[in-house]
């Protein structure tokens, strides 16, 4: 099994992917979205079928009151967009999925402050953040969905 974690963001949208035992999240990079994440739809479909994805866990940037703001909604309709288009892609043949990933929404609130801690921890330093944080954002998203799971289990 491999999960596969997303930050989205207009910039990039960061990429991590699980371990085959999913218990650890790592970096795999970034997707240039040129303004609109909607842009990287493509690229990480074929990342899904690449690694032969089972589940894709997307950060949802809630309020901090909890609410859905504009950005959450956003999040929702590329989730949304992400599925109609492997289904379509995959009935037309242009990707083959041994099967058709299940796909959740995660609150992401603080993900981007523990990304920047974490890289700080790490001795990046700040102008170095930038290139990377989406994708660490990520780690931090299927991170915390894989420690729900396993939790879930015991």
């Amino acid at each position: 099994m491999t999960w596969l974690g997303i930050d989205l963001g207009d910039a990039r949208v960061g990429l991590a992917l699980s371990d085959p035992e999913l218990t650890f999240a790592h970096p795999i990079g970034n997707i240039q979205a040129y303004g609109d994440s909607f842009r990287a739809l493509d690229d990480v479909i074929y990342v899904i079928e690449d690694e032969q994805v089972d589940h894709v866990v997307i950060g949802l940037p809630l309020l901090l009151n909890g609410d859905e703001g504009k950005s959450a909604k956003k999040a929702r309709r590329w989730a949304a967009n992400l599925v109609k288009r492997i289904e379509r892609m995959s009935d037309e043949g242009e990707i083959r999925l041994n099967a058709t990933p299940s796909v959740e929404l995660m609150d992401e609130r603080l993900t981007t402050v523990s990304a920047h801690r974490q890289l700080s921890d790490a001795n990046i330093t700040g102008r170095r953040h930038r290139p990377v944080v989406d994708q660490q954002s990520a780690v931090v998203i299927l991170q915390s969905a894989l420690d729900r799971k396993e939790h879930r289990e015991k």
